[in-house]
């Protein structure tokens, strides 16, 4: 037996969203029957308003409702520290800790030789054109750990280094051991990091 058309739609609707599969589509739309037309219709006009609502801001390509965002707004942010990171979600995380007080930019990316992701497919050029234009003093490469980020800030700092020599000040984020973490679990390249990224006492 087949679900009516509606619920059906639904239940492909819901399919198409990262990491969903059928059975969790169909656990999604029998919740929603389950409430009432006004929380439905709530929820229908969320996502209707999502796009008509959201832009990008122009100076970090933040995802925001206004232009430029609240960030690049702010006149309390230190303008000479730009963090590089390759999506909203990372700029969100690490502003969530309450420990930055620069700006930051939105590369939309990091390189990827294997799928086939070059520097002119991301925002690269664009944060270089901010870093000589703004008096930037500083840039932190706030890039996953993993060869993409590796590579992406490679390439960045070279970049930096050849429009600026070494007047800009490039860092990244320290590596190491987690809070918690098992020394016997922990792999070479992380211990390894750990030793090299030590703190002093």
């Amino acid at each position: 037996m087949k679900y009516p058309v509606s619920i059906q739609k639904l239940i492909d609707a819901f399919s198409t969203l990262p990491t969903v599969g059928r059975k969790t589509a169909e656990r999604y739309v029998f919740y929603l029957l389950k409430k009432n037309q006004e929380e439905l219709e709530g929820f229908a006009e969320a996502i209707v308003r999502l796009k008509e609502k959201v832009t990008l801001c122009r100076t970090c390509f933040a995802i925001s409702e206004t232009d430029p965002c609240a960030i690049c707004s702010d006149t309390k942010r230190d303008r000479s520290m730009i963090c590089a990171v390759s999506d909203y979600r990372d700029m969100i995380t690490i502003e969530a800790t309450g420990q930055y007080n620069g700006i930051y930019f939105i590369t939309g990316g990091t390189i990827d030789t294997i799928q086939g992701t070059k520097p002119e497919h991301i925002r690269i050029d664009n944060l270089l054109l901010k870093v000589q234009n703004n008096g930037i003093k500083e840039i932190i490469l706030a890039f996953n750990p993993d060869l993409e980020g590796e590579t992406t800030s490679m390439f960045i700092t070279k970049a930096v280094k050849n429009i600026s020599g070494n007047k800009i000040k490039i860092t990244r984020l320290a590596k190491g051991l987690p809070m918690g973490a098992d020394l016997e679990y922990a792999d070479e390249i992380t211990l390894s990091n750990a030793l090299k990224y030590r703190n002093e006492l």
